[in-house]
């Protein structure tokens, strides 16, 4: 039996370039992907998704069209995870840029799709990128 995890995001588009993060993944290694993280108790994707982006990159924005459903399963230290993600796209309203979890991103940088696309690693996350090539 797997376990169940949602999770919620938001993907900031300007002028062609688009905001990435560095985190580190579950083996410890740098990674760029996009902003998301946990619903917590009563959240709704959107809230969620708003609230992340803001703690993560210190940008606070506010949700434009819901953009992608991610669903994946993976192996967390031997249990299977079946995780889903919903990404938005979003506009900045506000913030200053500063993370508010320094601990958890460890860099932040503005990418043309192009370049996105030699950093990304994720399966989603490319997927994403193919949608936004569309845009």
């Amino acid at each position: 039996m797997s376990k169940k995890e949602h999770s919620a995001g938001g993907i900031i588009l300007e002028d062609g370039n688009v905001l990435l993060i560095q985190v580190r993944n579950l083996k410890g290694d740098k990674v760029w992907t996009f902003p998301k993280g946990h619903l917590e108790a009563g959240e709704t994707a959107e809230q969620a998704a708003v609230r992340e982006v803001a703690e993560e990159t210190g940008w606070d924005c506010e949700i434009v069209s819901d953009l992608y459903k991610a669903e994946y399963t993976f192996d967390r230290g031997g249990e299977l995870v079946d995780k889903d993600v919903r990404w938005f796209m979003m506009k900045r309203v506000g913030g200053d840029g500063m993370p508010k979890t320094p601990d958890e991103i460890l860099d932040m940088k503005w990418c043309s799709l192009a370049d996105a696309e030699n950093e990304l690693l994720y399966n989603s996350d490319l997927e994403i990128l193919e949608l936004l090539k569309r845009i």
